[in-house]
């Protein structure tokens, strides 16, 4: 693969897309094509990447974010290239935590995000983006949004939004909504896709953190009917009996 050169008209005043273009290395490719499954059939399925690793992304954008306009996010979040569009979705994410004396900005990049969905399609765009964007957002706020997401949303991602989202609550000792979303996947139709079953498994395992007696009594009424994976997940760190009987 040789290098991919900017291509784009009026792409010379894009610092973040240039910057990210830049640090492309081929010899990386097909080692993260295969880590996020980019093989037919696979959830990952077409998906092109450059060839950068997530520090190297973070660093750019941390010498970028500022400069970065809507439109220069636009370009890079629609881009065929799966660390342009985390590149975006950090930058978002930058853009968002400095905009607190701005009353308009901190709405304008949830829209933002809200309106982008469609690309934020591997679940490294979403668990590094959806809590620190709307779980932030909607600390303060009615949550209804995620449990529709979590319910109807069209793609497994969205779906995995509604969840993680809840990241952000729980980091600030709210529960409640984990496990309110989570029985929300409980009561969808088998079988529940894989990277469904490990985000929920992962947020009730963080959640008992803040209260491991909350999940134990959760989990006494429903581990029998759990999928596996997302059961082993939540009780990944409880003693080693306790896990042999639940599951």
């Amino acid at each position: 693969m040789g290098q991919i050169k900017t291509h784009i008209a009026g792409m010379e005043t894009n610092t973040l897309y240039n910057e990210i273009l830049a640090k492309q290395d081929p010899s990386q490719v097909e080692g993260l094509s295969r880590f996020f499954k980019t093989g037919k059939g696979q959830y990952g399925e077409g998906d092109k990447f450059l060839g950068i690793k997530v520090p190297v992304i973070r660093e750019v954008v941390k010498d970028c974010w500022k400069e970065t306009s809507f439109e220069d996010l636009k370009t890079c979040i629609t881009s065929e290239y799966h660390e342009m569009r985390l590149a975006a979705l950090l930058t978002l994410v930058q853009i968002f935590k400095h905009a607190k004396r701005d009353k308009e900005m901190p709405q304008q990049c949830i829209d933002f995000y809200l309106s982008h969905t469609p690309y934020i399609n591997n679940w490294d765009l979403v668990d590094l983006s959806c809590y620190e964007l709307l779980g932030t957002w909607l600390l303060d706020k009615d949550r209804t949004l995620l449990y529709d997401l979590a319910r109807d949303g069209k793609t497994i991602w969205e779906q995995r939004i509604g969840m993680v989202s809840t990241m952000q609550f729980i980091r600030h000792g709210q529960l409640d909504d984990t496990y309110a979303i989570a029985d929300i996947f409980l009561a969808k139709p088998l079988p529940l896709h894989d990277l469904l079953q490990k985000a929920v498994g992962w947020l009730l395992r963080e959640a008992s953190k803040r209260d491991e007696q909350r999940l134990k009594d959760w989990l006494e009424t429903r581990h029998t009917t759990m999928p596996r994976t997302m059961l082993r997940y939540a009780i990944e760190k409880f003693p080693e009996e306790e896990r042999k009987r639940l599951m």
